[in-house]
């Protein structure tokens, strides 16, 4: 496999103001159409602003399916009428380095979506065997929706990003969310962590989006006295997780190519499990999925080791291995056009009570 890495990069201006939009921040993505047919290189790219129109930062790229063959570059470059151009100033590390394996480097020009904050960027590569070209694809998490909201109002909170998954805690433990928008109720000022799932490295992080709240929550309507129910529902357990029809898991996600979990795969398998263990005669099947990219054959086989992944983490929690059946579809079953990280997934249905 060819190791083509390149440094991407972001920091743009905005093409509907004559005034320069910010681009500095982190954003992450990948690089395709590099001429070998379904590979893939996930990246983050962070810039800084230099003088004047100039921007720097860093690139970090990792192999598809092998993060252990990384490399990260530093970049150098200028904001142009329709976003950036950047350059590969020197290799700062490289990891997984074979001596067969080598980098392409050169200059990446960038167009600006501010709608979407994506950086769209052809590369131009120094020739070096067959290093030539790519498409760079990346996105950057942005709040979108006002920053300040009234208290215990719902209220529709927007942001830009691919593939994006909401915390409440730095350490990702707590999901609430998926998707770009998030509609809640706020009585104190609060922060989100947010994860774009569309191509994470080992270097991908969350971005804290604070919420401010102003006013203080409208006076509750006094409600008629309800009769005294016989048995209170408990509002205090999660919605169950395993019905009769497949439901997909949206936080448990696998790394690209691989059956590794995602670090904010584990409440909702843990959630999973006590529910598995507080109704011991439900026996639960788990499909595997993958997205479409790399050969079918080799598909079915990773959608079926992800099933299998999730089971033994399942078993690990104390759920009898004996009521847990896997199988896997390869990907023949994608639920969003490829590549898409939410296509890397499981769904899991109840076979019996």
């Amino acid at each position: 496999m060819k190791r083509s890495f390149w440094l991407v990069v972001l920091t743009l201006l905005s093409l509907a103001s004559t005034q320069a939009q910010s681009l500095t921040g982190e954003w992450q993505g990948v690089e395709t159409d590099t001429g070998e047919p379904g590979a893939v290189w996930p990246a983050v790219l962070r810039l800084q602003k230099s003088s004047g129109t100039n921007v720097f930062g860093v690139l970090y790229q990792e192999v598809g399916g092998e993060p252990g063959v990384s490399a990260t570059f530093q970049m150098a470059g200028t904001r142009t009428a329709a976003g950036l151009r950047l350059e590969h100033v020197r290799k700062l590390t490289e990891t997984g380095r074979t001596p067969f394996s080598y980098w392409c480097e050169g200059s990446i020009t960038f167009t600006y979506d501010p709608a979407l904050e994506k950086l769209t960027g052809r590369a131009t590569y120094t020739p070096l065997n067959d290093c030539d070209k790519g498409t760079l694809t990346f996105y950057r998490v942005r709040l979108k929706s006002d920053a300040t909201v009234p208290a215990g109002v719902e209220t529709t909170l927007r942001v830009s990003g691919r593939n994006v998954l909401w915390y409440t805690d730095a350490s990702l433990k707590q999901p609430v969310a998926t998707g770009n928008i998030y509609r809640t109720k706020l009585s104190k000022t609060t922060t989100f962590y947010l994860r774009q799932s569309y191509y994470p490295t080992r270097q991908s992080t969350a971005v804290p989006i604070t919420i401010r709240v102003s006013g203080t929550p409208p006076a509750a309507t006094p409600a008629p006295t309800p009769p005294t129910p016989t048995a209170p529902p408990d509002t205090t357990r999660p919605a169950p997780l395993v019905a009769d029809r497949p439901v997909v898991l949206p936080t448990v996600l696998f790394r690209l190519g691989t059956a590794e979990l995602l670090p904010e795969a584990q409440p909702a398998l843990q959630q999973l499990a006590a529910e598995l263990k507080a109704r011991p005669s439900l026996r639960l099947r788990v499909a595997g999925h993958t997205d479409r990219i790399g050969e079918p054959q080799k598909n079915q086989v990773l959608s079926e080791q992800r099933a299998e992944a999730v089971k033994q983490r399942l078993v690990q929690l104390g759920v009898e291995e004996a009521r847990i059946s896997t199988t896997g579809y390869g990907d023949a079953r994608p639920l969003h056009p490829s590549p898409d990280a939410r296509n890397r997934r499981v769904e899991v249905s109840a076979e019996a009570e």
